[in-house]
């Protein structure tokens, strides 16, 4: 997702969602399918403008001047003429017409309270606005395809051995796929082939490995490399590729495996089926403070507590924070670290490093501000949208119960054993012996 780091102001200058980085992933980001282009993108309310490739830096500008976030950027297909049509539209009514309006620190004073103006899909406008910018872009991807499936003049070398094609571009990845077993695809489900190979190619001319992308001295190791490890495939979770694929455009704001998970669904389900043999993927949850991380709970809260002396389970307890109020805090403390900026004393450092070793220099990792600091809508939203640390908050004390004794809690009734001789008598044991001894 897109953000922007900390800026000298101090305002807050994420603009969606952070996302962890998976622990298999090389670091990579996921790029858009926007189309490549040097269009100026156009700011909504003032002269500011900037070529596509900054859109981040025009994003931050709307936030920070102008109070405005447009939701899930990643997912317009045509940035540029989305901007312009909601400049006109701001120009001939006023931005709350069409807006959801977000209130920050409305517990506070009132000089302290900022709207914010979220620009979503939400309003049917804009909706119908996204929708038809994602079918002409996929008119345009199709009418792409088609002109190279019909297209003779296609010329490359192979990749892997010296063979020469021309004519139709199936030709030379049906080759790849028959005789070096490297298949990307069936090629009528490619778009901008050249691209795509010309991308395969760099890597390989850079000594890298296209499926687990590791760099080697020379291209025999890579080569040796490749083919010890049956590595002549791509790297299925490097977003670099999703523009590539057709069924990456069919459908609004949906990728490939949304779609395929979709069909999945539709299939009848076999009340037979065997899920026996069925795994999890482990969760990994992230460090509050550093990049480490571990697939149990049990181990990140321990490496919390023994390498930066922050205790979640005693904050929970001593200050009786409910789930929501738990959430806020995570959020509060993630924004506030990627921020460089100590969250027990305001204090605002140069890089997330420095503002580690003051908190734990000045023992601030158990200290918090006040409760209103925090404690305050915008911290609902994860700072980090994958943030599995989130999944594992107690919504209760439940999980407690079993290790804590609670009957010195539960006050005891004693029995009244005043008229023992009558207690004896009427009692529901000795009725049941009777009616033993009777039927016996």
């Amino acid at each position: 997702m897109a953000a922007c780091g900390g800026n000298t102001d101090g305002q807050d200058s994420i603009l969606e969602p952070l996302c962890f980085p998976e622990q298999t992933a090389d670091g990579t980001i996921a790029p858009s399918l926007q189309r490549p282009s040097s269009d100026l993108l156009v700011c909504l309310f003032c002269p500011e403008s900037v070529p596509l490739q900054q859109k981040d830096s025009l994003l931050k500008h709307l936030l920070l001047e102008h109070k405005l976030v447009i939701a899930d950027v990643k997912l317009i297909a045509d940035l540029p003429k989305y901007m312009l049509y909601w400049r006109g539209r701001f120009l001939e009514q006023p931005v709350t017409d069409f807006c959801s309006v977000i209130k920050t620190n409305s517990t506070g004073p009132v000089e302290k309270q900022q709207d914010y103006f979220l620009l979503c899909d939400v309003l049917p406008e804009d909706r119908i606005l996204r929708e038809r910018l994602q079918q002409k872009r996929l008119e345009e991807v199709l009418e792409q395809q088609q002109k190279e499936r019909d297209d003779n003049s296609f010329h490359r070398l192979c990749m892997f051995c010296s063979d020469e094609f021309t004519g139709n571009r199936s030709s030379l990845l049906n080759h790849m796929a028959r005789e070096h077993s490297f298949s990307i695809g069936l090629p009528d489900n490619i778009v901008y082939c050249n691209q795509f190979l010309d991308a395969l190619q760099n890597k390989l001319d850079n000594l890298q490995c296209l499926y687990c992308e590791k760099t080697f001295r020379d291209k025999t190791t890579l080569k040796d490399h490749m083919r010890k490890k049956a590595h002549r495939r791509i790297n299925a979770s490097n977003r670099e590729y999703d523009r590539f694929y057709v069924i990456n455009y069919l459908e609004l704001g949906k990728s490939w495996e949304e779609v395929q998970s979709e069909d999945d669904r539709e299939l009848v389900e076999d009340d037979d089926d065997d899920w026996s043999d069925w795994q999890a993927h482990p969760v990994s949850a992230v460090c509050l403070f550093c990049d480490h991380q571990s697939e149990t709970m049990d181990q990140i809260y321990t490496h919390l507590k023994e390498f930066h002396s922050f205790d979640l389970h005693k904050l929970r307890t001593d200050l009786n924070l409910r789930f929501y109020q738990q959430v806020k805090l995570v959020n509060f403390i993630r924004r506030q670290i990627h921020q460089s900026r100590c969250y027990g004393c305001q204090e605002k450092f140069d890089s997330r490093d420095d503002v580690l070793h003051h908190i734990a220099a000045e023992g601030h990792a158990m200290q918090l501000p006040d409760i209103s600091t925090w404690n305050q809508p915008q911290y609902y939203f994860p700072t980090y949208e994958n943030d599995a640390l989130l999944c594992t908050l107690s919504d209760s004390d439940e999980d407690e119960s079993a290790d804590t004794d609670h009957g010195e809690d539960v006050p005891v009734i004693a029995e009244d054993i005043s008229n023992l001789r009558a207690l004896k008598q009427t009692s529901v044991l000795n009725q049941l012996l009777k009616n033993r001894n009777s039927s016996s």
